[in-house]
């Protein structure tokens, strides 16, 4: 049984959390202008990993319209952290142009990236960006 939340994170930054079997999802959305600056945003989406017990994360960033280099960073950071407790993160919903991003800045391989939260949570590769 799913269950979804909605939580406030970093300024400028909202979530829909839902946990499933052996894996959290955390939708990322922008709630504010100031969205581009995702600072504190990798502590957050730790903090709500920690308190669900949780080290299998899919980010699904259908909703942002770009991927900044605040937000990038914050991803790292993320990354980082679970992998360094064992666990695993993936991305999933990027738009081309997201995932052109993701391609230019060298961090494709550090980041799975997935059409669908059940394709990342398979670990299905996508054909192609949503």
């Amino acid at each position: 049984m799913e269950c979804t939340t909605m939580l406030e994170l970093a300024p400028g930054w909202s979530t829909d959390v839902t946990r499933g079997p052996d894996w959290l999802f955390v939708r990322l959305r922008v709630s504010s202008p100031d969205w581009l600056d995702a600072s504190g945003l990798a502590q957050s989406v730790w903090a709500i990993l920690e308190q669900q017990f949780a080290r299998r994360l899919v980010l699904e960033l259908d909703e942002l319209p770009h991927l900044s280099s605040s937000l990038l960073g914050e991803l790292v950071r993320l990354s980082k952290r679970v992998r360094a407790k064992g666990g695993l993160i993936r991305l999933c919903g990027l738009s081309e142009e997201n995932l052109e991003m993701l391609q230019l800045m060298r961090l494709d391989g550090c980041f799975p990236h997935f059409s669908s939260r059940a394709d990342a949570v398979k670990g299905f590769r996508p054909s192609q960006p949503r």
